[in-house]
């Protein structure tokens, strides 16, 4: 069980990738460009955001101190702003399809679920 979860933040990371390859295939379905690349575009900001905040908190794990968790504290808020302003981005300048987006956006979330209810079975 321990070997498990020394791996577990690499296997959500490549898992991050094989789900946001189902769900472009998927989005495939559908014959239209706005939906592929709001998917795509919503899958990589989640996962730009997942490994952003993975390096983050393996930062403030190495050297536990007061310092890093302020460090950590203001990191979270510089990182809700990038990404905040880059969904505005793509959904008031690029026009990116929003049903899209909100779907890759949720990469993250269902590798989460997929890894819970794995772990449960």
């Amino acid at each position: 069980m321990e070997n498990r979860d020394d791996q577990l933040l690499q296997t959500l990371g490549r898992r991050n990738w094989l789900i946001l390859a189902i769900l472009l295939l998927v989005s495939l379905c559908w014959q239209s460009r706005g939906v592929f690349f709001g998917v795509l575009s919503g899958g990589l900001v989640a996962i730009v955001g997942y490994y952003w905040l993975r390096l983050a908190l393996m930062r403030m794990l190495a050297e536990p101190n007061r310092l890093s968790a302020k460090r950590f504290q203001w990191g979270y808020l510089a990182r809700l702003i990038v990404l905040g302003g880059t969904l505005f981005l793509l959904i008031g300048v690029v026009h990116i399809h929003p049903l899209g987006l909100a779907v890759g956006l949720s990469v993250v979330l269902l590798n989460l679920l997929v890894t819970t209810l794995q772990r449960l079975l």
